[in-house]
């Protein structure tokens, strides 16, 4: 391994399975194995080959010392299991993968804890499993109880511990500990908006501190923030490894096809119903690629079916990576008011104004409500209602070097600059 490379990975490959999850191996598991080889020796070659899938194969990849680089990809394109294989918890069944520097993982929400033993019991096995030696946990116990905000619970039982307890005291173990190479996988996804906030700033702590970190995360934000590279996963295998805003592109425009038109079939149990979703043109036609100087039309077709009264139609403008624009919903236009919808069909229309909003791509999200907050249909922004705004090339877009302004908003602020010397002094 050249010395500059922390992780290599070469044509690796895992073999599934159909049905069937790999569990984590004990040692009985481990000496049992040749055992379970011999009896079972039948039994697999009479198993069709279509019944095995590759979580992955052929992945090869090098990661530099030092750098931050996100794994990301569609549920199932195997990206757990790739960290799962670079954390020795899953051996693969074709290729290689070296690591150099010792390893600390926060994968799945519990892993390598023992449910018996108490949260400060677990901090020093998983400390110990990552090859640290007993005073260097002594020397960051408290930091790591802090973090997790576990004071009052650090003596307690793992197996009471909450799921979010449970990743707030992984996380804080995996982070403080010195290990060269981090391994994280969707540590973000549990936890409150705090805890998020703050696994984030530990994240960048930890990134600048030159450590060398693989990061899975379905938060695009997230990865664009942290990551100066991504690989992205497609069924197993690699399909694009570059600078992470070209590679995310890449991955947005294949999650989230554009289609200007959405239908969707009738439900005669739902007293009122999203027919359709259209995204127009100034001019009034059907488009995904909209001049971002000129007005959004969002039109909505809705079947009601019998008089419902305190509903709402609502609408959501996101960036793909979930980042929120803004949120309206009919009531804007009639606010304070109980709306009563009679049987029949309706066609709603909202405009957003031109010259508002960046270059780029935005997603759609629709739905009924409930005055009281519950939501009766919503229409997910996966669901494809995703558009592109172009830039005609006006000045408003770019700024005095001809380079496309940065930012979501298109906004020409007014300046006022007043001179307030009559001259300048004489020396």
């Amino acid at each position: 391994m050249n010395s500059d490379i922390c992780i290599r990975v070469e044509n690796l490959g895992k073999l599934y399975r159909i049905g069937e999850r790999e569990p984590y191996k004990t040692l009985r598991d481990t000496l049992a194995r040749p055992f379970q080889r011999a009896f079972s020796r039948r039994s697999r070659h009479s198993d069709s080959r279509d019944q095995y899938i590759w979580a992955l194969k052929g992945v090869t990849f090098n990661v530099s010392e030092g750098e931050v680089v996100g794994i990301i990809g569609m549920n199932g394109a195997g990206k757990s299991t790739l960290l799962k294989i670079l954390s020795r918890i899953t051996e693969p069944t074709e290729g290689n993968a070296e690591i150099h520097g010792r390893v600390g993982s926060l994968l799945e929400v519990g892993t390598g804890f023992h449910s018996e033993l108490t949260g400060r019991e677990n901090a020093y096995l998983s400390g110990a499993l990552l090859g640290m030696k007993k005073r260097e946990i002594d020397r960051k116990f408290d930091e790591i109880v802090s973090f997790a905000e576990l004071s009052k619970f650090i003596d307690t039982p793992i197996k009471y511990y909450s799921s979010g307890m449970q990743v707030r005291l992984g996380f804080a173990v995996a982070a403080s500990l010195e290990t060269e190479v981090l391994l994280v996988d969707e540590v973000l996804a549990v936890g409150d908006v705090a805890f998020q906030k703050k696994c984030m700033s530990k994240m960048w702590d930890v990134a600048k501190e030159g450590r060398t970190v693989l990061f899975v995360s379905h938060n695009m934000g997230a990865v664009s923030r942290l990551c100066e590279r991504c690989v992205l996963l497609d069924h197993g295998r690699v399909s694009s490894i570059g600078e992470t805003a070209g590679v995310m592109s890449t991955y947005l425009n294949a999650a989230y096809p554009v289609r200007a038109r959405r239908e969707f079939a009738s439900d005669p149990s739902k007293p009122m119903q999203i027919r359709s979703v259209t995204l127009l043109d100034h001019q009034g036609e059907a488009s995904t690629h909209l001049n971002l100087v000129h007005p959004i039309r969002v039109t909505i077709q809705v079947d009601v079916r019998q008089r419902i009264s305190g509903t709402h139609l609502a609408l959501s403008l996101e960036k793909p990576d979930g980042t929120a624009i803004c949120h309206s919903t009919d009531l804007d236009s009639q606010p304070g008011k109980v709306v009563t919808w009679e049987p029949g069909s309706y066609v709603a229309t909202a405009e957003f104004p031109g010259a508002l909003l960046n270059a780029g791509t935005y997603t759609i999200r629709v739905g009924i409500g409930l005055s009281r907050g519950a939501t009766v249909q919503t229409i997910d922004s996966q669901t494809g209602m995703s558009f592109q705004l172009y830039d005609p090339g006006t000045f408003g877009a770019m700024n005095v070097d001809g380079y496309q302004r940065e930012g979501l908003l298109l906004l020409q602020v007014p300046w006022k600059i007043q001179r307030t010397d009559s001259c300048f002094s004489k020396e």
